[in-house]
């Protein structure tokens, strides 16, 4: 019977969207998370009769017979929608109010792309992410530095004891990717580039439609907790529902068996 298996398939699709709505939940207070949305398309059809098909020589069949077979996930879906700023009193940590990305070098050295502005100073005064990846283009403060600017467009000023003018240190880039969505997650708040992102496209802040940059403050996660909580009771009561048609095939099949002589 086409129903035991047509559920099963719904009820696999229902559970990844409890898992993906799982793990946005379990995200919310993660800086520079992107919730992600799992999209379904439906499987194959089985025709008993095409559209259009003729019923006789001279009459056409408006519509036609055709068995669904079930639903599949088709995709899931990172939301680069810009999340909540919140401030804070560390002037190293910065935001993106807008588009683009943070470069990060990798320990293999691959370069790495993330929205977390959390960042620290190592051992060498190096402008470090909280794993201790550095940030690219490399920015160094110095030992003597009474504090640290960091203007919209990203240029970095330190005010050295002893000096009147700020010191410029460095400037801060970002890249932006002409399908944001086609970037594979690698944990840690990092991306990776991949064919479907296309390439990166570096850039000054504040110009190309690149967003600005904001000392003190962090992006929080753009999870919807509203939104989340209504899928996840959409998600279940899909289940349940897809859980009795089989059940109800599964009974159906056993009346049938019990007209076998």
């Amino acid at each position: 019977m086409r129903a035991l298996w047509t559920a099963a398939t719904g009820m696999e699709g229902q559970q990844i969207e409890i898992d993906n709505i799982a793990n946005n939940l379990a995200n919310t207070n993660t800086t520079g998370y992107k919730q992600s949305r799992v999209n379904f398309e439906d499987l194959f059809y089985q025709t008993v009769k095409s559209p259009g098909a003729y019923s006789s020589q001279y009459v056409q069949s408006p519509t036609g017979i055709q068995i669904g077979l079930g639903a599949k996930v088709s995709s899931i879906e990172k939301e680069f929608t810009q999340g909540d700023l919140q401030q804070t009193s560390n002037p190293l940590d910065i935001a993106i109010s807008g588009q683009g990305f943070f470069q990060i070098q990798m320990p293999d050295g691959e370069t790495a792309y993330t929205r977390d502005g959390t960042f620290q100073t190592n051992s060498q005064g190096q402008l470090v992410d909280a794993n201790g990846n550095q940030l690219v283009p490399p920015i160094t403060i110095p030992p003597n530095a009474a504090s640290v600017t960091i203007s919209e467009n990203g240029t970095v000023s330190a005010a050295i004891s002893g000096q009147t003018n700020p010191a410029q240190v460095g400037n801060i880039t970002l890249v932006n990717f002409i399908n944001p969505a086609g970037l594979n997650s690698i944990g840690n708040n990092l991306y990776l580039q991949t064919s479907a992102s296309g390439v990166p496209q570096i850039g000054t802040p504040n110009e190309n439609g690149l967003g600005t940059i904001q000392q003190g403050f962090l992006e929080m996660s753009n999870v919807n907790l509203v939104g989340q909580m209504v899928s996840m009771i959409t998600a279940q009561n899909a289940y349940t529902i897809d859980s009795k048609a089989i059940t109800a095939a599964n009974q159906m099949l056993q009346t049938m068996s019990g007209l076998i002589p």
